[in-house]
């Protein structure tokens, strides 16, 4: 494991060194608003693990809105604000003929798949090489048309990209880079919904808070948050695999850069490039940037699964980062289960 203080922390990194991306928003009552009209959106619960010495909360995303993750708030809220903006009668048809694109190493493609379904839109899935058939077969139970392209993550990002210039297509992209940030920003927006539940469901406020990140949505949403809720009191720990530490090099670094390495177990979080916004929000609001190794993500996975939280490398890493540091006793500890087990 890899640990580095983040020395823009309450500061951040300069606008002009990101190209003048926004920082996450913190508006919770735009996403709450919205998802008070879908009848699937649920709360997911908190619940307390055991068999560690400090104590221990997760946040379960493992069951929301029947995606097995927490990017069903990304993608489909992006599309859901899209089609309430019509002002359609019938919201079934409300996106009719227009077409989403994106690239997806994971969650992110079911999101898209499924937020397209339900407003009448078409979504248009890259694949990299790397990512199982299984995958495939579920975006194209939801209607997706699946494409495959390029060795890696980034290869089909790029794929899609030009698939949306040439097509006059959306691009519904997870990360954000220069010049593309109104709908990752909104995209990130959604995962607020996540964090507002687990600042109000945790017993009293966490001492040490583990967040995973592949771009850096997810953290940099739920940090912005917390911050805003618990203020400067928590230790916010931004976890990456050791294979694709793009966010702990540029925070090093003191500006973006593209991470270099292997493909990791850690799939959904095994991103080279960092998105911009992310990376706003985490220079100003993560303490630590850490990287865990595969061999440390395979081994909190056993201990889940004995409890009945059973996940991914990329769905537990938070919690197979906290077992490798060294905790206080007293610590209380917020982790998102971020994803559920593969079949």
């Amino acid at each position: 494991m890899e640990c580095l203080e983040n020395p823009w922390r309450g500061k951040g990194l300069s606008a002009g060194v990101l190209a003048g991306a926004p920082v996450p928003s913190t508006d919770v009552e735009a996403v709450t608003g919205l998802l008070r009209r879908c009848p699937a959106a649920g709360e997911t619960p908190l619940v307390q693990l055991t068999g560690f010495a400090p104590e221990v909360w997760v946040k379960d995303e493992r069951g929301r809105m029947g995606l097995g993750s927490f990017k069903a708030l990304g993608a489909a809220y992006v599309i859901a604000h899209a089609a309430a903006e019509t002002g359609a009668g019938d919201m079934s048809k409300a996106l009719t003929g227009q077409v989403y694109v994106t690239a997806s190493a994971g969650n992110h493609g079911l999101s898209v798949a499924a937020g397209a379904r339900i407003f009448g839109a078409r979504a248009v899935i890259y694949l990299s090489e790397t990512v199982p058939e299984g995958f495939a077969e579920r975006l194209r139970a939801k209607g997706a048309e699946v494409v495959r392209e390029g060795p890696e993550y980034e290869a089909s990002m790029a794929a899609a990209a030009r698939a949306a210039d040439a097509n006059g297509w959306t691009l519904l992209s997870d990360s954000s880079w220069p010049a593309y940030f109104e709908i990752p920003h909104r995209l990130m927006e959604g995962y607020l919904a996540l964090a507002e539940e687990a600042a109000r469901q945790m017993p009293a406020p966490p001492t040490h808070i583990f967040l995973q990140a592949g771009v850096g949505g997810l953290a940099g949403a739920c940090a912005a948050w917390f911050r805003h809720v618990w203020g400067d009191a928590p230790q916010i720990v931004v976890v990456e695999p050791d294979r694709a530490p793009g966010l702990l090099e540029s925070i090093r670094a003191g500006r973006p850069v593209e991470a270099t390495g292997p493909v990791s177990n850690m799939g959904r979080l095994d991103c080279k490039v960092p998105s911009l916004i992310a990376l706003a929000g985490l220079a100003r609001d993560a303490d630590l940037f850490v990287t865990i190794t595969d061999q440390e993500a395979d081994a909190i996975l056993p201990a889940l699964a004995a409890q009945g939280a059973a996940s991914t490398q990329s769905g537990a890493a938070g919690l197979a980062a906290m077992t490798a540091m060294d905790l206080p006793e007293r610590a209380r500890v917020l982790c998102v289960l971020s994803e559920e087990a593969e079949a």
